[in-house]
């Protein structure tokens, strides 16, 4: 899945004692009613996050995660999470802002003006 909006708030990398990290990113969407949704990056995707600042407009690749957990109560409670895995900087024309990888380069060849069918003399089109 995929959110696409205004970056309303970047956090700093959280560590904890057992060593694992993330980092939270605030987006406003763009809809009709702007929802601030909070995405969590974790681990090795934390550097994502970098290079963005508030109030560039990003896409960002999502996934939802939902979690189980039972109280010492024995009452169990439901939670949700949105971790991003991906995130594209994107210009208000809607294009992305990743590099785009040039296309290999061809062998040079000589480049000839000349009409190739010059000489064909047989024309077989029907019209």
């Amino acid at each position: 899945m995929e959110l696409q909006g205004t970056v309303k708030k970047v956090f700093e990398t959280q560590t904890f004692a057992s060593g694992f990290q993330k980092r939270e990113l605030v987006i406003l969407t763009q809809e009709q009613y702007p929802q601030p949704i909070s995405i969590e990056f974790l681990a090795d995707k934390i550097n994502l996050l970098d290079n963005v600042s508030e109030g560039e407009n990003v896409k960002i690749g999502i996934n939802i995660r939902g979690r189980e957990w039972t109280s010492p109560q024995g009452e169990t409670k439901y939670f949700n999470s949105i971790t991003g895995w991906r995130l594209e900087k994107v210009f208000d024309s809607g294009s992305s802002a990743e590099p785009t990888q040039a296309m290999p380069a061809q062998s040079a060849s000589p480049v000839s003006n000349e009409n190739p069918f010059a000489g064909d003399d047989d024309d077989d089109l029907p019209f």
